[in-house]
């Protein structure tokens, strides 16, 4: 198979996208005067007009090379990304806004501004891996942080400390926090989507017998619900699809947030504002002078809001909440590290989960390929024979990555009496889940089912 040329973003950036994809042309070499393109074999037949045309355009010389029609399709593809969505946003205005937009139309969760000794660049994460978008001249890069502070209502002068801001628009909100580097600030923009009204828990990748337990253990009248993993694997969107289902016109339902990612009818959403002292404890307390049914918390974090929210839920009530471990059976060791005494654990727990989002393969290029249990790794050896799975390829539909989109899968834990006894007397470890349950074997069930490859089920045991 012929090599295509690997592109550097400096290059990509001596054209539009737009422009590419209408002329088919993809940028080779350049300097200040004269831009050379590799042009589509296809169209060789009216040289000379193309060229006037695009030197008109953008404003210097321009000469071409040939390549075929087929690998001109793939660089367009792969680095000239289409719109993932439809949207009224248009990549018009000023940078900030045309960087915004473009992350939105494009389906990104995350965009990074960041300065190094030598360039600066914006990276966007997507389907949880980050790519780079464009290179940034050293001496725009000032203009451009206080852009984002401006529209972000930030301090432009303060540059020693952290600040954390918000961007609002019409269809979504932009979470931005920036932070002093050696050479410069960074800036982190999160695209938050606002509207949860489409959010379902039957969408969101449980097996049937998990949605089977999540939906008979989020009716519970009372008790505490924790669903962990690590940042971008999902909890949040599952937090608001479980509170979605149990909406109903004679439940009061409060969350307290930081930041509110979506919003919902019928629930009484409240930001976190620790600058003036209210935090997610100060809001519990406020919360339980409500008459609340249904408590979430954005995220335990330390000791104090464990301990409030192990309280809320002794008290009647039913509590969300997201925490930080690997494992389903970790977050009962990490209440008890937080000071959680184990019999509490073991009266209000009512269900422990584990998340993680994993890559799909896309559908239309996967290879299958033959594969030997011997092969694994001894630490990653599936819980069942796995004679051959899919690896990615990549295509234009996929924008030659190999993947398109990612599934949820969950490690749950129902905390019934058996394993209530084992916690109270905190013998953790002696907890058995069945195989069926853990996020390996589900990480490989989708391997052997061919939805994902070899490369996502290593990279999600590591972190596991």
């Amino acid at each position: 198979m012929k090599e295509l040329p690997v592109l550097n973003t400096k290059l990509l950036q001596q054209i539009n996208p737009k422009i590419a994809r209408f002329y088919s042309v993809i940028p080779k070499d350049y300097n200040s005067e004269k831009l050379t393109l590799w042009l589509s074999d296809g169209r060789a037949n009216n040289l000379q007009s193309l060229e006037k045309e695009l030197e008109l355009i953008l404003g210097k010389k321009v000469s071409f090379e040939l390549l075929s029609e087929k690998d001109i399709s793939i660089l367009l593809s792969k680095y000239y990304q289409k719109e993932k969505k439809e949207s009224k946003y248009s990549s018009k205005g000023n940078f900030v806004d045309e960087v915004i937009f473009d992350a939105f139309n494009a389906g990104v969760s995350d965009i990074h501004i960041e300065i190094y000794s030598d360039e600066a660049r914006i990276r966007f994460r997507i389907d949880g891996k980050l790519l780079e978008h464009k290179v940034i001249d050293l001496n725009n890069y000032l203009e451009l942080i206080n852009q984002v502070k401006i529209k972000s209502n930030l301090d432009i002068t303060e540059k020693r400390l952290p600040q954390d801001g918000r961007i609002e628009y019409e269809e979504f909100d932009i979470r931005v926090s920036v932070l002093p580097t050696h050479y410069g600030e960074k800036a982190v923009l999160r695209i938050l989507g606002r509207d949860a009204s489409n959010l379902s828990l039957i969408d969101l990748g449980f097996s049937e017998e998990d949605f089977k337990v999540y939906t008979e253990g989020i009716k519970n009248n009372n008790g505490i619900i924790l669903i962990s993993g690590p940042t971008g694997s999902g909890k949040t969107t599952t937090l608001y699809a479980s509170l979605k289902s149990l909406n109903d016109i004679d439940r009061n339902i409060s969350t307290i947030e930081d930041p509110i990612e979506y919003t919902l009818k019928g629930i009484n959403q409240v930001q976190l504002k620790e600058s003036i002292g209210f935090g997610f404890v100060a809001a519990l307390k406020s919360f339980l002078r409500q008459d609340p049914d249904i408590i979430m918390v954005g995220e335990i974090r330390d000791s104090e809001t464990a301990q409030m929210a192990i309280r809320a839920s002794l008290t009647g009530h039913l509590v969300f909440s997201t925490i930080h471990t690997n494992s389903a059976l970790g977050t009962i060791s990490r209440l008890i590290d937080m000071g959680v005494p184990p019999f509490l654990i073991a009266d209000t727990l009512k269900l422990s989960i584990a998340q993680r989002l994993i890559r799909k393969l896309c559908e239309n290029c996967k290879k299958k390929v033959e594969i030997a249990n011997d092969s694994f790794p001894n630490n990653f050896r599936p819980p069942f024979s796995i004679e051959e799975c899919f690896e990615q390829v990549g295509c234009e539909e996929c924008s030659y990555t190999g993947y398109n989109g990612r599934e949820a899968i969950y490690e749950i834990v129902n905390i019934e009496d058996e394993i209530a006894e084992s916690i109270k007397v905190n013998k953790i470890s002696e907890i058995k889940i069945k195989d069926s349950n853990k996020l390996s074997y589900k990480a490989f069930g989708l391997l052997k089912e061919g939805v994902t490859s070899l490369d996502e089920v290593y990279s999600l045991l590591i972190t596991s």
